[in-house]
Formats: C-alpha cells, sequence, structure tokens
C-alpha cells in the first residue's frame, strides 16, 4: 500500500437499495478485508479494518431505501476503488480530494461522473477539465420567452384540484391503495408546480 496514499469522500449523496450494500459486502469480503456489519431499524453500518485503522460506513435508511451519510478520508487504495465503483454504480454525487505529495486534485461527481477536476498546488489552483453546460444561452433565453409554462401553470391547477377530490373519495372509502396512488399523483404535481416556481 502507497504510504502517501489519501482520499476523501465529502458530500456524498448515495441513494441505493439493500442489495447493493450486500454487493459491497461480498466485493470486500473477497478482496480480503476483515469486516463486520450491524442493523438497526434506521441503519445500517459497514465496519471494514484497513491495517490499524477502521472505517465506518454509516448508511441510513429511507423508507426501502438506504443513503450513505457522512464523510470519509480512506488511506487504502483498493477500498477506495470500491467506494468509487459504489458511486458510479449508484450514479451518486461526490466532491472526492485526492490527496498525493502535497498536491490535492478535487473531483466533482454528478450522477456517477466527473462534471469538474481542479488542481490545488501550494496557493495556487488550475481547472483540469470542466464539463461543458448542456444548456445553450440561446435556448435558456428560448426557454424564458416561452408562454408554456403559464399556460402549463393553469393545466396544473385543474389536475391539482382534480386529484385532490380523488384523494379525498379514496380517503372516505378508506381504499388504501387508491390514497396512495393518489398522493403519489400529487407528489409529481407539486414536484412541477416547484419546478415551475408556482
Amino acid at each position: 500500500m502507497n504510504k502517501s496514499y489519501e482520499v476523501e469522500y465529502c458530500n456524498l449523496e448515495l441513494r441505493f437499495e439493500r442489495r447493493q450494500i450486500q454487493n459491497l459486502i461480498r466485493d470486500l469480503i473477497q478482496e480480503g478485508y476483515s469486516l463486520y456489519w450491524s442493523e438497526t431499524e434506521g441503519q445500517f453500518l459497514v465496519s471494514i479494518r484497513t491495517g490499524r485503522k477502521l472505517v465506518k460506513l454509516h448508511f441510513q435508511r429511507m423508507n426501502s431505501r438506504y443513503k450513505i451519510v457522512g464523510d470519509y478520508i480512506i488511506k487504502d487504495e483498493k477500498l477506495s476503488e470500491l467506494l468509487e465503483k459504489l458511486i458510479n454504480d449508484t450514479r451518486g454525487h461526490a466532491v472526492v480530494k485526492r490527496i498525493k505529495d502535497r498536491q490535492i486534485v478535487i473531483e466533482n461527481i454528478m450522477f456517477g461522473e466527473i462534471i469538474r477536476l481542479v488542481e490545488v498546488s501550494g496557493m495556487e489552483h488550475r481547472i483540469i477539465y470542466q464539463k461543458k453546460p448542456l444548456v445553450t444561452i440561446e435556448e435558456m433565453i428560448k426557454a424564458f420567452q416561452s408562454k408554456r409554462a403559464e399556460e402549463r401553470a393553469v393545466v396544473l391547477r385543474y389536475e391539482l384540484d382534480y386529484e385532490l377530490c380523488v384523494l379525498q373519495e379514496a380517503l372516505e372509502a378508506k381504499d388504501e391503495e387508491a390514497v396512495t396512488k393518489s398522493k403519489e399523483r400529487l407528489m409529481g404535481l407539486r414536484s412541477e408546480m416547484l419546478q415551475l416556481e408556482l
């Protein structure tokens, strides 16, 4: 193991199924790591021994899925590779700082893809790579001039009123399945309203 090897993972935003945690545990065991895990109602904890250090990965339960929480400093190259595979597989977000020989390389990852790469050396920093924005200025101008948002807002309010009536009927009929479906549709409408800034 390279003694100067160090990677810091910050602002991790990874969401995944329980099966992906089990796959990570399987990969760690196959790589020869000594580890144990425990589970409570609200979280899943995986403790991995790397030399004299113990790295604890915290997975917070969110309904039927999990989310990794916390910042991690990893000084083990293989463990770092496995964590990056998890970021990639879950199409997650993270800020990854690679510290090597008084230099820091910072990767901004969104949806499992590097969008910005910056090298910091002392007081100087330089951008090695930056992904171009997907939306051009011309497209933004067209979007602002478009009346589609206003037209959709009117229809959206009618859809919201109708769905609230459907929910009320489902609640009165004590139809749990219809209530759940209606609440999901309302969440979708709410999300669209937030996007339209209503």
